[in-house]
């Protein structure tokens, strides 16, 4: 799979976490995919596949075990201390929990001016008033400065993490499932929001969600992960509409539909056996013994992304 000039690639990339002297969790476990410029990548899958860790070690919150990371061609291991901290500053995290993820003993200015300060961004008044404008422009006061965590609605604190992400002026945010903790209204008015932010800013998102449907809405290409890998990537539209992975068809087929009749009399693919443990996952493709196609194949090599037709790659043996 390959990109022209993308902003950001992961090459083979995993991490796995000790849990013992003789276990390993792998929680990510050899995926690639980029990010090219102003687009939004959408990444879905069950609790538990890995989408929030592949985000998080995109970001270098974790350190990968094996596999790369390239930020503007620069594998972000080796970058140095000046590089690596411009790359800190342009690459952000939305987090899934609005309140947890705000320090409740600082007010929400001092929160948005924790990251200015640090990269040396705004100085004197410029300071405050980057925090006014950067409440302003996620829909909130610019009174609201002056306030505490505690004192908002989760939509409204969920709109101080975007504040806060945006005051170090970045180019990439990673998205973990920001709209899951809200109500479905206020889930919208999130959405909408970044949808904004990317066309006056220029911003690039891998947004990670449950909510199939909000991820066709936002995301130009989507990423399915099954088990710690990659199963298929595709255009948005692509996917939706021709869903190659038995997996995929199975995630898409539970979408519920807006049309009573048409839900009622469709037929949903439901998916026998547990999700094997990331521990000991089998030998082989991941999702064999959940597959209602699989074969011998399938249980004794594991399938590797493979392009069908354009930018549509698919992991099955039956491909």
């Amino acid at each position: 799979m390959t990109f022209e000039n993308p902003l950001i690639e992961a090459k083979n990339l995993k991490k796995y976490f000790p849990l013992d002297k003789q276990h390993t969790l792998k929680a990510v476990d050899d995926i690639s995919f980029a990010l090219c410029s102003g687009e939004t990548l959408g990444l879905v899958g069950e609790s538990g596949c890995g989408k929030s860790t592949a985000g998080r070690t995109l970001v270098n919150l974790y350190s990968p075990t094996e596999g790369s990371v390239f930020y503007k061609g620069k594998d972000v291991a080796k970058l140095k201390r000046r590089e690596l901290r411009e790359f800190t500053r342009e690459a952000q995290m939305i987090f899934q929990d609005p309140y947890a993820s705000l320090d409740p003993r600082m007010t929400v200015g001092d929160t948005i001016l924790e990251g200015i300060d640090i990269h040396r961004l705004a100085s004197g008044k410029e300071r405050l008033r980057r925090v006014q404008e950067l409440l302003e422009m996620v829909g909130l006061r610019k009174e609201h400065a002056d306030r505490y965590p505690y004192e908002f609605s989760g939509g409204q604190r969920q709109r101080i993490g975007i504040a806060r992400a945006l005051a170090v002026e970045p180019k990439l945010m990673v998205c973990d499932e920001p709209t899951s903790a809200l109500d479905v209204s206020i889930q919208a008015q999130v959405v909408n929001l970044l949808n904004r932010l990317q066309k006056d800013l220029g911003l690039t998102y891998l947004f990670i969600s449950h909510d199939l449907n909000m991820v066709k809405y936002i995301s130009d290409r989507v990423a399915v992960m099954y088990l710690g890998v990659m199963v298929e990537i595709a255009p948005s539209e692509e996917l939706y509409s021709r869903p190659e992975h038995p997996y995929t068809k199975a995630l898409l087929s539970a979408i519920p539909l807006a049309d009573p009749c048409t839900e009622r009399q469709r037929q949903r693919i439901l998916l026998e056996g547990d999700v094997p443990s990331p521990v000991n996952p089998p030998r082989g493709c991941r999702f064999q013994d959940r597959c209602s196609s699989v074969q011998e194949i399938c249980r004794k090599e594991q399938p590797f992304l493979k392009e069908g037709s354009p930018g549509h790659w698919t992991a099955c043996h039956l491909r």
